[in-house]
C-alpha cells in the first residue's frame, strides 16, 4: 500500500514537472502580433516571440506570397534566447495589400522602417527565395549598418532581365510557371506547394500553405515575381556583404552550382548543402537547419 501511495506521489510529482515545462515552452512560444506602419495607409504585420536580450535578433523573410507561417518552427527553437521575429511583407498573409511597391527594393524599405521602428540594433536577417532579393536589396541601400550577420536560403541573388541571356531555358520555364498561375492560381499554388516541400503535407497543412498564398491577389503576385526575377540586376550588391553570411542550399536546386559561386565570392561567406530536402528547406529539415543557424549566430560571439 506505502508502496502504491509512494508511486502515485511519483507519478504526480513528475506529472507537475512536465506541465510547468509545458508551460515555460508554451510561454516562450508566445506569439506577439504587431503591425508598423511604413507609409500612408500600409502597415507591415510582425509576429515576435520571445524576449530582447544581448544576442541579434533573428528576422525571417518568407517567400513569394508565403507569410510568417512557415517560420513557426523557426519561431519556437529560437524564442528560447532571443527575439524571432516573422514578417508578412507588403502585400502578403496580414501586411496591407497595395497596387504599388511590390518590388525588392521597396520590401526592403519596408523592412528597414520595421527594424527602426522597433529598435533592433543587432539583427541576423534570413531571407528565403523571394526573401533572398529583399536581403540583396536591403544591403544595397542600407548597408551593413546593425547586421550582425545574413542567412541566404536557397535562392541566388537574382541577375534580372540582364541574366535572360545567360540562362534561357530557366527563363522560359519561369514564364511558363508564371502563365499557369495567372490562368487558374489555385491549381499552380497547389503544385507549388507540393514541388517545393519534399515530407508529405497533410490535406490541412497543404490547404493553409494555399490559402495563405491566395491571400495576394494574383495581379499583384504576378507583378511581384516579373520584377524579382526579371527586374534590375542585383548581383553587385553582393560587394557590399561585409558581414558574416550563410548560404543553405538544397541538394536538389537548380541553382545549387549558382548558389555555391554566389558564396564563394562573398568575403566571409560560408555554404551548406542539405539533403533529402526540396526548396523549403526548413520545412523538409527543421532540425538540421536550426542547428546550421544556431551554429552561424554562435559563430558571431
Amino acid at each position: 500500500m506505502l508502496r502504491s501511495i509512494s508511486a502515485r506521489l511519483f507519478a504526480f510529482a513528475i506529472a507537475l514537472m512536465l506541465a510547468g515545462a509545458e508551460s515555460a515552452t508554451a510561454q516562450m512560444m508566445s506569439v506577439r502580433d504587431t503591425y508598423v506602419t511604413v507609409a500612408s495607409g500600409v502597415r507591415i504585420h510582425v509576429a515576435t516571440a520571445g524576449r530582447a536580450s544581448n544576442l541579434p535578433a533573428l528576422v525571417l523573410i518568407p517567400g513569394w506570397r508565403l507569410t510568417t507561417h512557415v517560420w513557426r518552427e523557426q519561431m519556437r527553437a529560437f524564442s528560447v534566447d532571443r527575439q524571432a521575429i516573422a514578417i508578412d511583407p507588403r502585400s502578403q498573409g496580414d501586411s496591407t495589400k497595395t497596387l504599388e511597391g511590390n518590388t525588392p527594393e521597396q520590401r526592403a524599405r519596408d523592412l528597414h522602417a520595421i527594424l527602426t521602428s522597433l529598435h533592433l540594433q543587432s539583427v541576423v536577417i534570413v531571407g528565403w527565395s523571394q526573401g533572398v532579393q529583399d536581403v540583396a536589396a536591403y544591403v544595397d541601400q542600407f548597408g551593413a549598418a546593425g547586421i550582425a550577420g545574413i542567412v541566404l536560403v536557397d535562392s541566388t541573388v537574382s541577375a534580372g532581365a540582364s541574366g535572360v541571356a545567360t540562362a534561357p531555358a530557366a527563363a522560359a520555364g519561369q514564364l511558363r510557371l508564371l502563365s499557369l498561375y495567372t490562368h487558374n492560381p489555385r491549381a499552380a499554388t497547389e503544385g507549388m506547394m507540393q514541388a517545393i516541400i519534399m515530407r508529405p503535407l497533410s490535406a490541412s497543412e497543404l490547404e493553409q500553405l494555399v490559402q495563405d498564398a491566395l491571400r495576394t491577389p494574383t495581379a499583384i503576385g504576378t507583378a511581384m515575381l516579373t520584377d524579382d526575377l526579371f527586374g534590375p540586376d542585383r548581383t553587385p550588391a553582393l560587394l557590399k556583404f561585409t558581414m558574416p553570411t550563410l548560404v543553405i542550399a538544397s541538394a536538389a536546386s537548380q541553382e545549387l552550382e549558382g548558389q555555391r559561386a554566389m558564396a564563394a565570392r562573398l568575403p566571409n561567406a560560408h555554404f551548406e548543402v542539405m539533403m533529402n530536402a526540396h526548396h523549403a528547406v526548413f520545412i523538409d529539415q527543421p532540425e538540421r537547419f536550426n542547428t546550421l543557424i544556431r551554429d552561424f549566430v554562435a559563430g558571431l560571439g
